[in-house]
């Protein structure tokens, strides 16, 4: 696959985030050191798709002063676009990571109440000429969870994206704190509906479209209730503290086959932003005309290959997955 010359420009909106982690396997507030990266999934798929060779413009808002300054300066060191981000509000929204250890599970503390993002007027982004000339749109199930701003906006972008005949991808990315409280479904199956690709997993297609399937039905009932083209399901396997298979399945709706991937067991060094560089990893694949089976393991490698590498951000290239891809062949 090569994207190098005339790469496509996708658009990716979401909530940029500041990163807390305390260094190694200490616990969260027991360290007097904690680690900074800025993540966020929607700017993950858009850092990955950079070093995938295309051209990734990043839309969101950001505070004024210098946190939102090196939030800039962050994405623009990995190659993003961003001239389309607006700038306004008064924080930037934090996420607290302990990374888990021997039978500890990760854990997760959110401070992104009031964000930037958040508190955003739809308004404020005029889309028509933000996704003229693009090839894609992605975003995800995180930001209609932050406010009626994030959740307009992005009802907006999609319908934009839609009319202009732009591919839109949909990643489900089920945060249960963002929703605690609240039903899910009346705003996220409008969207679902607006999405040509839509990725998740079972845990997330239940508690946010309230649909189950067993074996391998998932991907065709989710296609045909709501009208999606292509149906990725990934599968995250905790096999130890610091060891997780990894597989994913791809329904096409246009020739009604069913792709599994090979399953690669990592030794993990970060477990956030798998997920998010396995939708990269997709989107790269099918602009590159890749058929269904070799997209959905092109993908999946690149969601494998996250998990080895520090933060938020994943940095594989076109060559690093395909040595990975053709090593399990």
């Amino acid at each position: 696959m090569s994207l190098s010359a005339g790469a496509p420009r996708v658009v990716a909106f979401g909530e940029l985030l500041l990163r807390l982690s305390p260094p190694g396997e200490q616990r969260l507030f027991e360290s007097p050191e904690l680690h900074t990266f800025f993540g966020g999934a929607e700017a993950n798929v858009a850092v990955a798709l950079s070093h995938l060779g295309l051209t990734a413009d990043y839309v969101t808002r950001l505070p004024e002063g210098p946190l939102g300054d090196a939030a800039l300066a962050a994405l623009q060191r990995e190659g993003v676009g961003t001239a389309s981000i607006r700038r306004g509000g008064i924080r930037i929204g934090l996420y607290f990571v302990e990374p888990g250890a021997d039978l500890r599970s990760m854990r997760v503390v959110y401070d992104r109440a009031g964000s930037a993002l958040a508190q955003i007027d739809p308004s404020e982004i005029d889309w028509a000429p933000l996704l003229a000339g693009a090839a894609w749109f992605h975003s995800t199930g995180i930001t209609p969870a932050l406010g009626d701003g994030p959740a307009a906006a992005l009802a907006r972008a999609m319908a934009c994206a839609r009319a202009g005949q732009v591919p839109v991808s949909f990643d489900l990315n089920y945060r249960e704190a963002l929703w605690r409280g609240r039903d899910p479904r009346g705003l996220i199956e409008p969207l679902v509906r607006q999405a040509d690709v839509l990725i998740g997993n079972r845990e997330a297609v239940r508690a946010l479209l309230g649909v189950d399937a067993t074996g391998d039905a998932l991907g065709p009932l989710l296609a045909e209730r709501y009208g999606s083209r292509v149906v990725a399901i990934t599968q995250r396997e905790i096999l130890g503290a610091r060891e997780q298979g990894w597989s994913a399945t791809l329904y096409d709706a246009a020739t009604r086959a069913l792709a599994r991937s090979r399953r690669h067991v990592m030794r993990v060094v970060d477990r956030v932003g798998g997920g998010d560089s396995f939708a990269a990893g997709l989107i790269a694949a099918l602009l590159g005309a890749q058929t269904p089976a070799a997209a959905l393991d092109f993908a999946v490698a690149a969601g494998a290959l996250k998990l080895a590498v520090p933060g938020d951000f994943g940095r594989a290239t076109v060559e690093d997955i395909q040595r990975l891809v053709h090593a399990c062949t």
